[in-house]
């Protein structure tokens, strides 16, 4: 079942074409990672999914439902995280999840947080005030609020960033275990390459606006002729390369 049908998006800002025709789609329990440099258009890509920037042509679809029409019955299905994204830093991290649980208009908001927090092990965060948090703590409080209202597709940007490799290996596995356990389909962006290889089903590889490669991990390799995905990278990258 495919959750998110993105096609021919479009978006120009000014004499910069940002995006310029990407289409991808995710299914069910699929993880899907959207790559690519610096100013690629990944960003840009992910607001127009999330309703953020409207798109100047192309049509976001998400289980079924056009976007555009039907957009607080999608996005009630929807979450994201980012590590740069605040949060208020007066209130305690359980505060913060249920006002969220309370947002999303969850029956159980109570049970549902305590859930959440055991299922990111941050219990001894919960009587924290986000303020006190470090970088990767806020890190893992943002998963816990994109996860609060169990949704149908999760758009990670940068999942495991200011995590440790214990904490990061630790996320990564749940995160998985939630595609496959759930259902829930991930798109995700990252600069971690080994992070997409061990993750990822299916790459979308951008670069000037454009996905200009789709595979998985190996395929990808293979296309461009190198051995790993982090050397696809540095040929994009570095030189404008585009698959043999």
């Amino acid at each position: 079942m495919l959750i998110l049908e993105a096609e021919d998006l479009a978006k120009r800002f000014g004499n910069v074409q940002a995006v310029d025709g990407i289409s991808l789609r995710v299914g069910q329990g699929e993880i899907a990672g959207l790559l690519g440099p610096n100013g690629a258009g990944k960003s840009t890509t992910l607001h127009m999914l999330l309703g953020l920037i409207t798109p100047d042509s192309g049509t976001v679809r998400m289980f079924g439902l056009d976007l555009a029409r039907h957009r607080t019955e999608v996005l009630s299905q929807v979450n994201f995280s980012a590590s740069y994204l605040g949060l208020p830093g007066v209130l305690h991290v359980r505060e913060v999840l249920d006002a969220f649980a309370r947002l999303y208009g969850l029956r159980r908001p109570r049970e549902r947080v305590g859930e959440i927090i055991d299922l990111l092990e941050i219990g001894p965060l919960a009587r924290r005030k986000v303020i006190e948090l470090s970088s990767g703590q806020h890190t893992r409080v943002q998963l816990a609020k994109a996860l609060i209202n169990e949704p149908r597709l999760l758009i990670l940007d940068e999942p495991t960033a200011a995590l440790d490799p214990d904490a990061g290996d630790r996320i990564r596995g749940l995160l998985v275990r939630v595609a496959r356990e759930t259902g829930t389909a991930l798109l995700i962006t990252s600069h971690n390459m080994r992070e997409v290889e061990r993750m990822c089903d299916r790459i979308h590889f951008v670069s000037a606006g454009r996905i200009i490669a789709q595979g998985t991990a190996t395929e990808l390799a293979d296309d461009f002729g190198v051995d790993d995905l982090e050397e696809v990278f540095l040929k994009v990258a570095r030189e404008g390369a585009v698959p043999a």
